[in-house]
């Protein structure tokens, strides 16, 4: 989606406005790069960017992730706004968490019951889906620190996402005849 007023044909893809360690929110304040919203919504890019080598890596949920990614995208641009926008954002909804409530469900009912905690790995896709459910936590922690209640349909997706990922990431193991790794406490 188009940011509003913004002319998609004639964006450079550098604007020098960074060089001195400052970016701007959706809506035009400078902020420092090392603020906590771009904290924020840059690991929310970095899943995303972790979830396109999954999506990439096994076509049978290449669809499924690539819808992720539009919800995770649409995050991230709300996460970079400020308050009061002349303009409506995209959005997270309820119904985006029962999706992955729902497919979560189903996969599970294909898996063996979970006894033990498993170890990431087993195989590449699924080790790169355990990396992604690492980053989906980080970036659950730093919206959380940004203490805004206007998040919680972020944090509960994000919350969702990391079981699905977790889920996903044995159903891997399952589709390629590869066993689950125990963890040994011994």
């Amino acid at each position: 989606m188009p940011l509003p007023n913004v002319n998609i044909d004639s964006m450079k893809i550098y604007t020098k406005g960074g060089d001195k360690g400052q970016t701007s929110l959706v809506g035009g304040t400078r902020v420092s790069k090392a603020h906590d919203k771009i904290e924020a919504y840059g690991t929310v890019d970095e899943l995303n960017s972790a979830i396109g080598i999954i999506a990439c890596s096994n076509e049978e949920y290449a669809n499924f992730l690539k819808t992720i990614q539009h919800k995770l995208f649409n995050a991230g641009s709300i996460l970079a706004s400020e308050n009061d926008l002349s303009f409506e954002l995209p959005s997270i909804q309820l119904s985006d968490i029962e999706l992955l409530e729902k497919e979560i469900d189903r996969l599970e009912k294909g898996l063996p019951r979970l006894k033990n905690f498993i170890l990431p790995g087993g195989s590449i896709i699924s080790a790169h889906t355990h990396l992604a459910r690492c980053i989906c936590r980080r970036a659950e922690r730093r919206i959380v620190g940004l203490e805004e209640d206007k998040y919680s349909l972020i944090l509960q997706y994000l919350n969702r996402l990391s079981d699905y990922l977790f889920v996903l990431s044995r159903e891997y193991l399952r589709l390629e005849g590869k066993a689950e790794t125990i963890w040994q406490k011994d």
